[in-house]
């Protein structure tokens, strides 16, 4: 792990609760499709945050939802607003990519849990993979989505890619998937254990999915999610 500063590149505003931040370490970084990072707010308060852009990118991106204005992730964009250099510990976490594997990819995601399976179907794009990647985006609304068209165009380049974006509570212009994420996954795949399968949101969603897909017969040891240490 490497103590890194950064510059601060960008801060926008995905949503008005998701905050997209592109840092520029000032020398160059190494990490896994499918790490995290450490944010220092100094020596006694480090947050961890999923890195959403792929290893081959020059800037870092990190993908932040904060739904209230005192929030602990708020807490990290005010700093950012506050400050033009930030200071990261990075790389961290054990649920990356295994790029030795040829078995099909199953990426599921919940909120903005996003920014970790996209580290990894953005990396798998550059590097032209022919495996076949699968990804599913859980959402509560149709507002909450963000930067749909541009990861269905990383996907799209992909030889065999899938790009299905499920949320709980439609619209009536809604068009994609209604439901929850994983019950819509088990829905559409009957083959779950041909999978190498990542998943990424709130704890307890990840708790549920792992139970949810064992009970189908699917091996933990084919399942990979950086909760898995707590929960």
């Amino acid at each position: 792990m490497n103590v890194i500063k950064c510059q601060v590149a960008s801060l926008e505003a995905l949503t008005p609760y998701v905050y997209k931040v592109l840092l520029k370490p000032e020398q160059a970084v190494n990490f896994m499709p499918g790490q995290y990072l450490n944010f220092v707010l100094n020596n006694e308060d480090k947050r961890p945050f999923s890195i959403a852009s792929s290893p081959n990118n020059g800037l870092i991106e990190l993908q932040i939802g904060a739904f209230s204005a005192d929030s602990y992730p708020m807490q990290v964009i005010e700093h950012i607003k506050n400050n033009a250099e930030v200071t990261i510990e990075i790389p961290l976490g054990n649920a990356q990519l295994r790029q030795e594997s040829t078995k099909p990819l199953l990426l599921i995601a919940g909120g903005t849990g996003f920014s970790y399976i996209k580290s990894m179907f953005e990396y798998l794009s550059q590097e032209q993979s022919n495996r076949k990647v699968v990804v599913y985006w859980g959402l509560r609304e149709p507002s909450a989505c963000y930067e749909l068209q541009e990861s269905a165009d990383i996907i799209a380049k992909l030889a065999e890619g899938e790009f299905h974006p499920v949320v709980e509570t439609p619209h009536d212009d809604w068009d994609g998937k209604v439901g929850m994420v994983h019950k819509v996954v088990m829905n559409d795949i009957k083959n779950l254990v041909d999978y190498d399968i990542y998943l990424a949101g709130r704890f307890e969603m990840v708790g549920v999915v792992r139970d949810d897909f064992v009970a189908l017969g699917v091996n933990q040891d084919s399942m990979f999610a950086d909760a898995f240490a707590y929960i």
